[in-house]
């Protein structure tokens, strides 16, 4: 088996199903060497690294739509409207502080500094702070100001960064990109029936909806910006993925998943190991692995 380069693309919550690609990877006998992540995907690699994926895993399974609204800390700022310390916080809880210099696998989390528009890639120092400026969506998520750099999310630039693994011979890139083309709607859960559940309020994008004669969506302001981005996002990744090509790329729909439905961990987690196996097959027949 193989050396694996692991790239985790950006996504928010369809980045859970990176945890279904990572555990299918070790099942089949692959080491992972290195990891490199971009918003969820730094999230999710940096507590790979860190070595406290399943505790992480366990607490998303544990998520419902209340808890996650619960979990949404809301301000008032001209840059941001969620600040993101209470996740962060529940993570600290579970994991200790770290450093990501410290980590058993060398790991990478991709941050955008917006004011000199560059990418910026941290690989030392506080994992946290590291992970909180990566997943810093503009307009939605405060950014994260250190001296005189304000950091964004990262996939505003790079947001399926194949680039920054170092490659050896024998070694195997592996990328998951988790905002694949597909045609069909976004699937959103059911609403809930149980009382612990009845209160929720939806943070799922898009929230425009097209009438029954079709006409086109009316879009918020909010669904503009998100649709905006996603869609920049889109093709910096189709560019990416041709220009460096990686030896085998897990494809996640866009529509699987909604950016905020965290509390979708369990499905997200399956459909992350079925992607990879689906993937597998493919490169299998090329003899690759």
């Amino acid at each position: 088996m193989a050396k694996v380069r692991l790239v985790l693309g950006s996504g928010g919550a369809r980045g859970i199903a990176h945890i279904g690609v990572i555990e299918e990877l070790i099942n089949d006998g692959h080491e992972i060497v290195e990891v490199v992540g971009c918003s969820m995907g730094a999230v999710v690699g940096g507590i790979f690294c860190a070595g406290h994926l399943q505790p992480y895993k366990e607490w998303l399974l544990t998520l419902t739509r209340s808890s996650v609204f619960s979990l949404t800390d809301f301000t008032f700022t001209r840059q941001g409207f969620v600040k993101g310390e209470k996740v962060f916080s529940t993570i600290l809880d579970m994991t200790g502080p770290l450093n990501i210099e410290d980590l058993p696998i060398p790991f990478t989390a991709v941050s955008t500094d917006i004011g000199t528009m560059t990418e910026v890639h941290i690989n030392k120092g506080n994992l946290f702070s590291a992970l909180r400026a990566s997943i810093a969506i503009p307009g939605i998520f405060t950014p994260v100001i250190e001296g005189k750099n304000m950091l964004v999310d990262g996939g505003v630039l790079n947001p399926l960064p194949i680039d920054l693994v170092s490659k050896n011979e024998g070694d195997l890139v592996v990328a998951v990109n988790i905002n694949s083309k597909d045609s069909s709607p976004i699937k959103s859960s059911p609403k809930p029936q149980d009382e612990t559940q009845k209160n929720w309020i939806p943070i799922s994008w898009p929230f425009h909806k097209k009438d029954q004669e079709n006409h086109p969506p009316n879009y918020s302001l909010i669904d503009l910006l998100q649709t905006s981005y996603d869609h920049t996002q889109d093709r910096l990744t189709e560019m990416i993925i041709k220009h460096y090509k990686p030896d085998l790329v897990v494809n996640i729909p866009r529509s699987s998943c909604a950016t905020f439905e965290f509390y979708r961990a369990k499905e997200m987690i399956e459909f992350g190991k079925k992607a990879y196996h689906d993937a597998h097959k493919t490169l299998a027949k090329q003899k690759l692995i």
